[in-house]
């Protein structure tokens, strides 16, 4: 990563300690600016000869503590404490710097956020954020809460994405960073892709495989990714992985595609990619009618002719809405009763069925190859991510097929 982020293990956590740490140099700050004033002591130091020398050491810890109470009420605060607590090693992190740890997990998170502010401000009468001061305080916690663990780490291109900022952290080791700002990053990675996503986890002795765990973050990621613009982004088919400060290892992921186009994130728009990310990931089947239909979406996503892509978007569409089989030709009525208003909705199922009888022309090889072929197959495939994107956040119900009947009955014309 970044200079200041070498050896990082918890990306999410130094993100919520860094932001609380700037939120709190710019109030103290500010309040040393207004005519607070940091005690001070003085101190006896005695020279080789004896001679007793003084000097005046300041209280930054009594300045804090005084302060605490408000400090805890500033925006970074929750969630810094809540990424702390989530390590069980805050207790040694504690018991290292000989201070008391709370029974709660709760007080434990506190007491160790305290303790780190203290770090980063030791022996300061300024408060201005020092990003020298912060990365060693960091590297000391971190050496304290991951003692005993391996590092590992997992990267992968993304083809067909970019994002405005350096890095967006979407959850608890997994990241989206742009190519230039990774250190360290394999060669052949540097020539594929702007951004790629990184996977990484502290794992013990008899840890479940973290790079099986890695490959379903890539793959729920790719999913989300695919859903959330026009499913033209696709993943290299090579991951890099690494244990410790080991060399870059390559294997193969699994996946592929073309991309298609491309999509930028911009900087405002980060928190709505996370939260949909999340979403996808917690919400996301393992079996039943949804997956199988993701899965094709996904086979779909990765066909670099349109017309092969057809009939992977026809049997999601089929297994959603038409359980009874194509003879019923209910599909196109009730992926028009879901995805039209009543008055387009006539047109929208005539659209449906031309591509069914598409897919039998491509199949008999007498399909023709035209812009506006392309176009009916883009346009199926679109309703289709909408469908999925939908249920799987909630806007419509899982019994899509249910829905558009109930549809059907109240406006039958």
């Amino acid at each position: 990563m970044d200079g200041e982020r070498d050896g990082v293990r918890s990306h999410t956590l130094h993100a919520a300690l860094r932001r609380y740490v700037e939120e709190v140099s710019w109030t103290l700050a500010a309040e040393t600016a207004d005519g607070a004033e940091v005690p001070f002591e003085l101190v006896e130091e005695r020279g080789v000869r004896r001679t007793a020398l003084y000097c005046y050491r300041p209280l930054v810890d009594e300045f804090l503590r005084e302060r605490f109470g408000a400090l805890a009420r500033l925006d970074g605060h929750v969630p810094a404490a809540r990424a702390l607590g989530a390590h069980d090693g805050i207790a040694r992190y504690l018991k290292a710097h000989h201070e008391p740890v709370p029974s709660d997990a709760p007080g434990r998170a506190h007491a160790a956020l305290s303790l780190f502010l203290e770090r980063v401000y030791a022996e300061q009468t300024t408060f201005e954020f020092d990003n020298e001061r912060f990365e060693r305080a960091y590297a000391q916690l971190e050496e304290l809460i991951f003692a005993g663990r391996t590092h590992a780490a997992a990267i992968v291109a993304v083809l067909g994405l970019d994002i405005a900022s350096p890095e967006i952290v979407l959850a608890d080791g997994l990241t989206l960073t742009r190519a230039e700002t990774f250190d360290d990053l394999p060669a052949e990675l540097r020539t594929e892709a702007d951004v790629v996503a990184a996977f990484r986890a502290e794992v013990e002795d008899g840890a479940p495989d973290p790079f099986v765990q890695a490959g379903r973050a890539f793959r729920r990621l790719l999913v989300a990714l695919r859903l959330y613009d026009d499913g033209g982004v696709a993943l290299g088919s090579v991951a890099w992985t690494r244990v410790d400060s080991g060399a870059w290892r390559s294997a193969a992921l699994g996946a592929g595609g073309i991309p298609q186009g491309l999509t930028l994130i911009e900087a405002d728009e980060e928190d709505e990619l996370r939260g949909f990310c999340s979403l996808v990931a917690r919400r996301t089947p393992r079996s039943g009618e949804l997956a199988w239909a993701l899965s094709r979406y996904g086979m779909a996503c990765e066909r670099t002719v349109p017309a092969e892509a057809l009939s992977d978007v026809l049997l999601a569409l089929r297994a959603l809405l038409e359980p009874e089989g194509p003879a019923s030709g209910r599909l196109p009525g009730r992926l028009a009763a879901l995805c039209a208003v009543p008055e387009d909705r006539v047109a929208l199922a005539e659209r449906a069925s031309q591509a069914i009888a598409l897919e039998r022309a491509i199949i008999a090889g007498t399909a023709p190859h035209s812009p506006a072929v392309d176009e009916l197959i883009a346009e199926l495939s679109g309703y289709l991510r909408a469908l999925l994107r939908d249920v799987l956040c909630g806007h419509l119900d899982a019994d899509v097929r249910g829905l558009a009947d109930r549809l059907l009955v109240e406006t039958p014309a």
